[in-house]
């Protein structure tokens, strides 16, 4: 890491949402840290994403509510007071989050490259990331650095993680020496949710297999709905943990799987952050871009195969990040897919 380099007085991040993109935006704050300790960081934030990285060493949370609309920008800028940072770095092009931008008093405002852009994102930048095609989301944010004359040549998380969340982890169920497989099954995208029946397929298998099986997941009734018919097709006992933690808890919770199943979600990319490996279902949605980023080994991929169901191309020749979210794109993975998947992880304890 680069010692010469002279630090700006301050720094703001702004990325929102959501959970899973906001742990990608967390080696970018170590590397940061890395080179220049006392440099100082403010991110705006979202709640709920706030309550994930609560405690985040040497980062100031200011947290924006986005139903609070250009009434909560003008408020975000009065609680600012003044002040001015020399770097913006506006690493979520949605619309709302360009507008926020606008509230935000900053000498140099960096954005993403053209490429990536949009609404109107240009318009509330003045210095732009390298264009990159083929790069995971994390690798994209990580680059938001290079402007300042750094570079992220290794990705460090640590997740803020309380010893309370972990101890309410550890009384969920004994450390016996039981393989645990834990079952996230839901996205905020709809479309890349996986059918119950499958999920309660793989659970059944993985209990043939000796395997402890753990259901988690929100409060949303959505997620208490697919937890409800997944234990309705079950054949194999299931430990229902969902609704019970808390997004302090999540991280936590995580950790304990030995192998987390679960769609394109931000439970995916918390658990990859605190070093579960994860059994990523990937149809509508490229797992080179937006999986787990430490190991896919365990991913099911039929993204190339959604391209030429669904868009009449092969994934190669899809715009990079292209989502092909359409009904029954999910249904492309099947059981023996998951199955085989779980399969190269169980390898990994023994017969």
């Amino acid at each position: 890491m680069p010692t010469h380099l002279t630090p700006p007085e301050s720094i703001c991040l702004l990325r929102l949402s959501a959970l899973g993109d906001v742990t990608h935006v967390v080696p970018l704050v170590r590397t940061l840290r890395a080179a220049w300790p006392q440099l100082p960081i403010t991110w705006l934030i979202g709640g709920a994403e706030r309550r994930l990285l609560a405690g985040l060493d040497g980062v100031e949370f200011v947290e924006y509510d986005k139903r609070s609309g250009v009434r909560g920008m003008r408020e975000l800028r009065r609680g600012l007071q003044g002040r001015r940072f020399e770097v913006l770095m506006q690493m979520q092009v949605a619309a709302r989050a360009n507008l926020l931008s606008a509230f935000i008093p900053a000498d140099r405002r960096i954005g993403y490259d053209r490429a990536r852009s949009k609404d109107l994102h240009g318009l509330f930048v003045n210095e732009r990331i390298p264009d990159r095609t083929g790069v995971h989301v994390l690798e994209a944010i990580g680059s938001f650095c290079e402007p300042l004359g750094l570079k992220q040549n290794e990705v460090v998380w640590d997740l803020p993680v309380p010893q309370a969340a972990r101890d309410w982890a550890q009384a969920q169920w004994s450390q016996d020496g039981t393989p645990t497989l834990l079952i996230s099954p839901c996205s905020s995208h709809a479309l890349r949710n996986w059918r119950p029946d499958r999920y309660a397929a793989v659970a059944g298998h993985a209990a043939s297999r000796g395997w402890r099986v753990v259901l988690c997941g929100g409060r949303s009734e959505f997620e208490r709905n697919m937890g409800n018919a997944i234990l309705a097709s079950a054949k194999a006992p299931i430990l229902d943990l969902i609704g019970k933690d808390t997004l302090e808890q999540l991280p936590a919770l995580l950790e304990r799987g030995d192998l987390v199943l679960t769609p394109d979600s931000g439970p995916m990319h918390i658990a990859n952050a605190v070093g579960a490996k994860v059994l990523g279902l990937h149809a509508a949605s490229n797992p080179k871009r937006s999986g787990p980023y430490s190991d896919l080994r365990y991913c099911v991929n039929r993204y190339d195969d959604a391209a030429r169901r669904f868009m009449g191309k092969s994934a190669s020749e899809l715009k990079w990040g292209a989502k092909i979210e359409y009904p029954g794109v999910m249904d492309l993975v099947t059981v023996q897919d998951a199955i085989e998947a779980f399969e190269r992880r169980a390898s990994d304890f023994g017969p």
